[in-house]
């Protein structure tokens, strides 16, 4: 007899009240990439500054086990105790460690490159920590998880139906962004499908299919659902119609660039069966390099260049359509990014 798993799962996918029934709590943003050197980590920081100046409580939280770096785009030092010292130690309450900065609506929860294999932490303790991280104080929460697909990568993902995804123009970094997404459906799947065994062991034959066999995209693995239990296939769909990542496309080199959404989405509807909305496209930007060197926040210091003004537009939309799909998004983005483009060309101050 099929069971339905949700209200056995701690991080109840797709079904939290979050923001809705009770909105005294904070939005929280995952944010991750299919690979590194996309600027997932730069953007995160960035927008977190730019909702603090918009008037927002912002929290910034590194979960980059082992490779934890969001302070320094931050403009802050690597001295603060933070999600490791919470884990390790009994007694440490997450919002206890909060540390400030110059923006008094912003602060930041460091996270822990020194210790020894934390990107490994035990599944008691990722339950604890996503747990604490629900009750932080803020109107938006933003997670600055690690690159690549690990289950707790895919698992923090999971705090928001609408997680936050950073790519580039560049088809490598477009293709780990989609291997990222496939493999967040799949976890996502089996995590609904936790008490159901007949399902768990067909989805464990599939992942364990040799190399040279034709790779299932999600609409097959659906179906596959279905023939075993089509219940079970009902509550996998609901997993489909309820994820809606947002998608932000970094270091454009030209306005075209933008026309990538166009290509992502039809690859997410083909094999994944899911939509997105494109909520921003940054243009590559020297002054980016310069911030970095000089470890320096670059929202502030750098606040009129090109890259500074496709942030802070994010932020508003972040702002104002974070909770609701977007319509034709990708046309929009495109539409808006050349508008853009073009007055900043005709503009007397522009760089």
């Amino acid at each position: 007899m099929w069971r339905q798993s949700i209200d056995m799962d701690p991080f109840k996918y797709f079904k939290s009240k979050t923001n809705q029934a009770d909105n005294t709590r904070a939005i929280i943003i995952p944010i991750a990439s299919g690979k590194g050197g996309v600027g997932k980590s730069f953007l995160s920081a960035n927008l977190a500054i730019a909702l603090a100046e918009l008037g927002h409580r912002v929290i910034a939280v590194d979960l980059d086990f082992g490779g934890a770096n969001l302070h320094s785009f931050l403009g802050l030092s690597n001295r603060y105790p933070g999600v490791g010292d919470f884990l390790k130690a009994r007694s440490a309450e997450l919002d206890q460690l909060l540390v400030s900065s110059d923006n008094p609506n912003l602060f930041f929860l460091a996270g822990d490159g020194k210790t020894p294999f934390m990107a490994n932490i035990a599944y008691a303790q990722k339950i604890k920590l996503i747990s604490r991280l629900r009750k932080l104080p803020a109107d938006y929460v933003l997670l600055d998880l690690g690159a690549g697909s690990s289950y707790n990568t895919l698992d923090f993902f999971r705090l928001s139906s609408n997680g936050l995804l950073v790519t580039t123009p560049e088809p490598t970094a477009v293709m780990g962004m989609l291997v990222f997404l496939k493999n967040f459906m799949l976890r996502a799947i089996e995590r609904e499908m936790v008490h159901h065994y007949a399902v768990r062991e067909m989805l464990r034959e599939l992942y364990n299919r040799p190399m040279n066999e034709q790779a299932l995209s999600i609409k097959d693995v659906h179906q596959k659902i279905i023939d075993v239990d089509p219940e079970a296939g009902e509550v996998a769909a609901h997993v489909f119609q309820h994820c809606r990542p947002r998608i932000i496309i970094n270091m454009g080199e030209d306005p075209d660039d933008s026309k990538m959404a166009f290509k992502i989405s039809q690859i997410l509807g083909e094999i994944l069966a899911i939509e997105a909305d494109y909520f921003g496209f940054v243009f590559k930007d020297r002054s980016v390099l310069s911030s970095i060197r000089k470890r320096h926040p670059f929202l502030p210091n750098y606040r009129n260049s090109l890259a500074g003004e496709n942030i802070v537009r994010i932020a508003q939309r972040v702002e104002k359509y974070w909770n609701q799909p977007v319509k034709d998004s990708a046309a929009l983005l495109f539409n808006r990014i050349q508008k853009d483009f073009q007055n900043r060309q005709h503009s007397p101050h522009a760089a």
